[in-house]
């Protein structure tokens, strides 16, 4: 499993979770965050491997077409960005500038 994917399909569970059913956040959870083979998902919920694998298979599409049509995700990492060039620029060109430095602190709170 690429390192690259199972990122992606962390990220996109930490925004579309509460949009999918217990047993794709489940089967999602334990194949992704906590690294469960497809046959130890199968023993936990007795079904079969394929069953696990079609399951999370298609939740993933689903998480995918969500990113596609919501984009929360790809916006969030585009706002990371700005705010860390924000974020470098006024520490640079501004460095005593206390309302300034509260006013990124507080966009920084609201991402949390």
């Amino acid at each position: 499993m690429e390192i690259e994917k199972t990122n992606r399909m962390n990220a996109l569970f930490e925004f579309y979770s509460t949009l999918l059913t217990e047993k794709q956040m489940n089967y999602m959870e334990l194949y992704y965050a906590d690294d469960f083979s497809l046959g130890e998902i199968a023993e936990e919920y007795e079904v079969s491997r394929q069953a696990v694998y079609d399951n999370i298979k298609r939740t993933s599409k689903i998480l995918e077409n969500y990113e596609k049509k919501l984009h929360l995700f790809s916006d969030y990492v585009v706002r990371e960005q700005l705010l860390t060039e924000l974020t470098h620029y006024i520490n640079e060109q501004y460095p005593e500038d206390q309302t300034l430095q509260g006013y990124i602190k507080k966009i920084q709170e609201i991402e949390e």
